[in-house]
């Protein structure tokens, strides 16, 4: 993070003209530079300044917040209204095409005004966004226009506003909104032609049963569903995100928890279409994983849905961003001739700035908490706290996860609390220990949780996972992976480099007696565990996807030629 906010920061203000539209829209003058929706990559990233002030207060990084929403609130019009794209090319033209990207950058504001009021309890941003959300307001809604918002976004961040302000309107507005599709109002204006499966336009949301058209899009779009699903208890909703997750994760994801097969709409085709040196996979579907699964989860407390965040996060997101953390992936094969890097930056800049605001939100994925227990998702080293009614709560881990399955966990609290503590059992862990200041214990388990009843403050809770290397097979419908098989290591897909097998890459094969030894190499790819194969024609060294394409370019391949 450290090196991916300055990245973005130089962006928006030195190399593009992302900044300078809001300079420009103040003015009312000047030209707009760059694609419609540029704004909402300067809002990701602001969100993503907001986080790193949680975790690393500097008050420089936040003078530049405070620059930039005065910029904002300048290019705001009289009538809330806040698009620099529109207010320089014509105000005429708004709210004519829903694909023009209007809600959804005003969604990404939302975010970023509700993330930096959490972060500093400054308001100026907040009160831009409420201003711009009652502007929508003033134009759709019950009794006024449809809107369909071509690129969703603008429904879970309402969501946000509701819980920031209380004010019940901007959840009914999100609810609105969603049922809104579905019912032939998508129109782009005299702009081209509405295609309602891009759009996730065919049928109303309560009866999709099929993920289908722009894989990041259908990320948020279910993200909001949800979010309003619980907020409002909508069984209705809760079944087709049921359905729909079923879709998604068995029919339709790759191994690294990457989503999207197709280049022509960053999205989907058929089920059990997944090419791997032609795989879309963008880095913001991987990243949309993550928010929905997370959401999943708080709805149903199951495990399984963890278990998608992490391998979303460890491979499909986290192989989108350089180990320096100033160059990206917005396309994330599983195979490559050697011709595919990351870059500085993209036109399309969605998915640097994306990362931005990704990565030092990964804290809040880590705990979570319900009336009855105390929820531990993910296994990272940190030092947490908690407030739950009147009892703070300290949390440490200690662990080397994922290169190593032992985790130690110490949790303090102000006075006794009456919670169970609840330690995601991730899918692939077949066998582990745990104990209490050294003495095992048993527990049973409930959807994947191990659940500690008797436990005290000050106590060390020890999960000892069994990590061994794992030989992963494809579902027999995906064609592309007839005859092969990848490899896997706790929550780490991973995948062979021709620097590292230079001389028989493309002969490699794995086989039933294929052994391996994994090693700790503390000199390449700041510190990983390679595993070593040792097969009966020859060795193959094999290192995690995520940090593949950081040395010298090569070939690389997830799939491998499997001998039976």
């Amino acid at each position: 993070v450290s090196a991916t906010l300055p990245v973005c920061i130089d962006q928006i203000e030195n190399q593009t003209g992302r900044i300078r539209n809001f300079e420009n829209a103040a003015k009312g003058e000047g030209e707009h530079s760059g694609i419609f929706f540029d704004d909402s990559d300067v809002y990701k990233a602001l969100e993503g300044m907001a986080y790193s002030l949680i975790n690393n207060p500097d008050p420089e990084l936040e003078k530049k917040a405070d620059e930039w929403i005065d910029k904002f609130a300048a290019a705001q019009q009289p009538d809330g209204y806040i698009n620099t794209f529109y207010t320089l090319t014509g105000l005429d033209k708004r709210w004519t095409n829903m694909d023009k990207h209007e809600m959804y950058c005003a969604g990404h504001m939302i975010e970023a005004g509700v993330a930096y009021y959490q972060a500093t309890g400054k308001r100026k941003l907040l009160d831009v966004c409420i201003r711009m959300t009652d502007h929508m307001m003033s134009q759709f809604g019950p009794g006024k226009r449809h809107w369909v918002p071509g690129h969703e976004e603008i429904e879970l961040a309402l969501v946000k506003l509701y819980q920031t302000t209380q004010e019940q309107k901007y959840l009914d507005f999100a609810y609105w909104l969603l049922e809104e599709r579905g019912h032939g109002h998508g129109t782009m204006g005299d702009e081209g032609k509405w295609d309602p499966v891009y759009y996730q336009d065919i049928v109303p949301v309560r009866r999709l049963t099929d993920i289908s058209g722009h894989a990041v899009r259908c990320m948020y779009l279910y993200c909001g569903m949800a979010d309003v699903a619980a907020l409002k208890n909508d069984t209705g909703y809760i079944a087709a995100i049921d359905r729909l997750w079923d879709d998604v994760v068995h029919r339709n994801m790759y191994i690294t928890g990457g989503i999207g097969s197709s280049r022509d709409n960053e999205g989907f085709t058929e089920d059990y279409d997944l090419p791997n040196l032609d795989a879309y996979c963008e880095t913001c579907a991987s990243v949309g994983m993550v928010l929905w699964n997370q959401r999943m989860n708080q709805l149903t407390g199951d495990s399984k849905y963890i278990d998608i965040l992490e391998r979303s996060l460890y491979n499909g997101a986290l192989a989108g961003i350089s180990l320096g953390g100033d160059r990206f992936f917005y396309v994330n094969p599983l195979e490559s001739k050697g011709d595919h890097h990351r870059q500085e930056w993209y036109g399309c800049a969605c998915c640097p700035s994306q990362l931005s605001r990704f990565l030092p939100s990964i804290g809040n994925y880590i705990y979570a908490s319900s009336d009855d227990a105390l929820w531990v998702n993910l296994y990272i080293g940190n030092t947490g706290q908690i407030r739950i009614g009147e009892t703070d709560i300290l949390l440490t881990q200690e662990t080397d996860y994922p290169w190593d399955g032992s985790v130690k966990l110490t949790i303090s609290t102000s006075q006794p609390l009456e919670k169970e503590i609840r330690l995601r059992i991730p899918n692939w862990c077949k066998t582990y220990d745990l104990s209490i200041n050294g003495k095992r214990i048993n527990v049973s388990e409930k959807k994947g949780y191990a659940v500690i009843k008797d436990w005290k403050s000050q106590d060390v809770i020890a999960l000892d996972m069994d990590m061994p290397v794992e030989i992963v097979a494809a579902d027999p419908h995906v064609k592309e992976n007839f005859g092969k098989r990848a490899i896997q290591r706790g929550p780490l897909v991973y995948c062979m480099e021709e620097i590292d097998n230079p001389e028989y890459f493309d002969q490699i094969q794995l086989s039933p007696s294929t052994t391996f030894q994994t090693a700790f190499v503390s000199d390449i790819l700041n510190g990983i565990k390679t595993i070593k194969t040792n097969g009966r024609a020859q060795s193959a060294t094999f290192i995690p996807y995520y940090a593949w394409d950081n040395r010298k370019a090569g070939k690389m391949r997830v799939w491998i030629p499997y001998n039976e």
